[in-house]
């Protein structure tokens, strides 16, 4: 028998029990930074799955970048794009497990992108709900677009392309982008369904949904002037108003916000129905139940009420975090590695490679968008 396969057994024994199987430390300083910043114990756990879905090993033969991708769905177009970047960890806002598994076969287009991604050392985190409760987090982001405490400082419109159709374009999808901050209209904002105890320190605002009330009552004009800049969204605004009503005549005191389905948190408003609902979606009936009340609906659907956080303050806040957390893991790690002794197996060599590396990124999936895009019709 050859001599290295007699060895094999008691190397890679001898590799486990040294290093037990565990994600790259530049990953572990990417959750602990989203933990962090968006406490899963934010996240509504009665249906919400949040967290770190997918913890791909690491592999010491073949080290990603340190670099995260954030998207809001994990589809295969993201999937492709974060390997064919060897990205560490992507982002993903929706969790693409959200009910139990009882297999992962590759006949699955999603369980065959997690096993892809698995394979090519990508870890998946899911925030969600987190996002939302957060104070600073998706629903005040939401306020600060309605509220015109923000403004686009790039240009928000989207390119409309021609297609075949004599009289509609190829489908146009929100182009968010970075912002600025501006003059807010004043306002008083408070959480519609405030986080149960305990939460943590200086997240006392926590909770579900959000609502703005003006100190002066805004036309719907300029409330829906301010969504359309903020949110990037191209060739015109889904909107339900009483049947009575005019756009140009209606004043606008209170706005209750919600991303992506925003039924159960604004339709169960303690104080009632808001003047305005600004939201991903309502059903049909729901959408016609708060008109029929009086209210004017907004709803763009589902992830364009989410998509642009991520470009406007995410991007930025998780690569801040990340940049102080991975200066401490490193350090904290070439100190317990030491004088760089070997251990024949090519780990801590790896390791020493992975905590040598300072460098950090933090971008935007450029393949990710939502399922609906709107065919524009021609002028």
């Amino acid at each position: 028998m050859n001599p290295l396969f007699s060895r094999l057994p008691r190397l890679y024994s001898t590799m486990a029990a040294s290093f037990p199987a565990s994600s790259s430390p530049y990953t572990r300083a990417v959750v602990s930074s989203m933990r962090k910043l968006y406490p899963e114990s934010l996240a509504e756990k009665s249906f919400d799955n949040t967290g770190l879905l997918l913890e791909a090993p690491f592999n010491h033969e073949r080290r990603q970048r340190n670099s995260v991708l954030l998207a809001i769905d994990l589809t295969k177009a993201v999937a492709d794009e974060a390997i064919a970047r060897k990205d560490s960890v992507v982002v993903a806002y929706h969790p693409i497990i959200f009910r139990g598994l009882k297999s992962l076969t590759l006949n699955d287009s999603q369980q065959q992108s997690l096993l892809r991604l698995a394979q090519a050392g990508i870890s998946v985190y899911s925030p969600h709900t987190a996002v939302d409760a957060t104070p600073g987090g998706m629903a005040d982001w939401l306020c600060d677009i309605v509220t015109g405490a923000i403004a686009p400082s790039t240009d928000s419109t989207p390119a409309i392309q021609k297609s075949s159709s004599t009289q509609y374009s190829q489908p146009a999808f929100p182009q968010p982008g970075t912002v600025r901050p501006a003059s807010a209209e004043p306002h008083v904002r408070t959480t519609i369904h405030p986080s149960p105890p305990p939460v943590p320190e200086g997240m006392e605002s926590a909770g579900m949904g959000r609502l703005v009330t003006f100190d002066t009552p805004q036309p719907l004009t300029a409330v829906v002037d301010r969504i359309a800049q903020g949110t990037g969204h191209p060739g015109g605004i889904p909107i339900a108003i009483p049947q009575s009503a005019s756009v140009d005549t209606m004043k606008i005191r209170t706005v209750g916000v919600c991303p992506g389905s925003g039924s159960s948190v604004l339709l169960k408003a303690p104080g009632g129905i808001p003047d305005l609902l600004f939201t991903g979606e309502l059903s049909h009936h729901e959408a016609l139940a708060a008109v029929e009340r009086g209210s004017v609906v907004v709803a763009l659907a589902h992830s364009n009420t989410e998509r642009g956080y991520l470009h406007a303050v995410m991007r930025e806040k998780l690569a801040d975090a990340v940049q102080k957390e991975w200066e401490v893991t490193r350090s904290e790690g070439l100190r317990t590695l030491g004088d760089g002794s070997q251990d024949g197996t090519g780990v801590v060599d790896a390791l020493q490679k992975a905590y040598g590396d300072a460098e950090s990124f933090v971008d935007v999936s450029e393949r990710d968008r939502d399922p609906y895009g709107i065919m524009i019709r021609h002028v």
